[in-house]
This record gives C-alpha cells, sequence and structure tokens, in this order.
C-alpha cells in the first residue's frame, strides 16, 4: 500500500516589519509620534514611525533602531512593550507583511528629527486622529487604537504613569496623567 503524497505550497513571499505606537504628554495633552512616509505606498501621508527587520535582528532591536533611524528618538528613556501582532493578507500593498507593534511611553519627549525614509517626523495629539482630522497609512489607526486601550489599561492598573512623568515628579504630575 502507498501512502499518499501530500501537496505542500511552497512558502508565501513574507516580510516582518515594526510599527511603533509611541505616546507622550506634551502641552498638557497625549500625543503621539507620527512620521510623513517618504516612501510609496502611502507617500507624503501620516503613519506610525517602523519599517523592515533585517536579517538576524532581534525584533526589540528592529523597534529601537527603527525609533531612532525614523524619529531621532532614543529608546533609553522610553518604555516599551511589544504590543500585537499584525498580519491580515491585505494590510500592505506590497505584499504579505506580517507587522509586529511596540508601545512606547515617555515623558515630555523631545522634537523628533528624522534620518531615513520619513520625510518628517510630529508630535499630533492622539484626539485629531480619533475625531477624523487625520487619517493613518496602512492599518495604523487600529494600532493606534489598541495601543491607547493598551496605555489605559496599564495605567489603571500599573505604575506605568511614571513613565510619563520626569525623573522626579510631583504627585500632581502624576494625577494629571
Amino acid at each position: 500500500m502507498s501512502k499518499a503524497v501530500r501537496r505542500r505550497r511552497p512558502p508565501a513571499s513574507l516580510a516582518v516589519a515594526v510599527d511603533l505606537v509611541i505616546f507622550t504628554v506634551r502641552d498638557g495633552r497625549l500625543q503621539v509620534l507620527l512620521i510623513e512616509r517618504g516612501n510609496l505606498p502611502y507617500r507624503g501621508e501620516a503613519a506610525l514611525p517602523g519599517g523592515f527587520v533585517r536579517d538576524g535582528e532581534a525584533l526589540g532591536a528592529a523597534a529601537r533602531r527603527e525609533l531612532r533611524e525614523e524619529t531621532g528618538v532614543g529608546g533609553g528613556s522610553l518604555y516599551l512593550e511589544q504590543l500585537h501582532a499584525y498580519g491580515d493578507p491585505g494590510r500592505d500593498p506590497r505584499g504579505r507583511i506580517i507587522s509586529i507593534a511596540y508601545l512606547a511611553l515617555g515623558p515630555d519627549l523631545p522634537m523628533p528629527q528624522t534620518e531615513t525614509d520619513a520625510s518628517a517626523a510630529h508630535w499630533i495629539p492622539v484626539s485629531s486622529i480619533l475625531d477624523g482630522q487625520i487619517t493613518l497609512a496602512f492599518d495604523h489607526e487600529e494600532i493606534l487604537r489598541e495601543g491607547l486601550e493598551r496605555a489605559r489599561s496599564q495605567l489603571e492598573h500599573t505604575t506605568i504613569a511614571a513613565a510619563f512623568c520626569k525623573e522626579s515628579f510631583a504627585l500632581a504630575d502624576l494625577h494629571q496623567i
């Protein structure tokens, strides 16, 4: 008796990326760091910072590298945690790209400086995205909303609010967060 031969499909072309939801409080408002895309697809549109993971690169290292390259913000003073994986087949017009999103929080982070494929980077009030004034490329609004929910949950159940405060802070600062 012969065994049935299973036909296996060749592996699909696949790329892995990281995206960053970076929150800070500036001017008393919760703000998120957005870049203006310098490359296709979505050239000129707002997006979360991020990019492709390089061969042999750990995911966390890729997130810190992209943060530095696209915004000039160093990862040393940030709280950084893996948020979620996004892999819907149509999420990126360039092909099958799975993105690992990271949530980053930091106190009054500096104005960003772009170094690579982002043509600009800005702190934007989260409310301007949630109320539809600004739209984001790819599925980045979904990622932002999930990052916001995670941050809110962390603020309620952990001491993460301290990540939004400078090294020495007053109790009133923590209450404002």
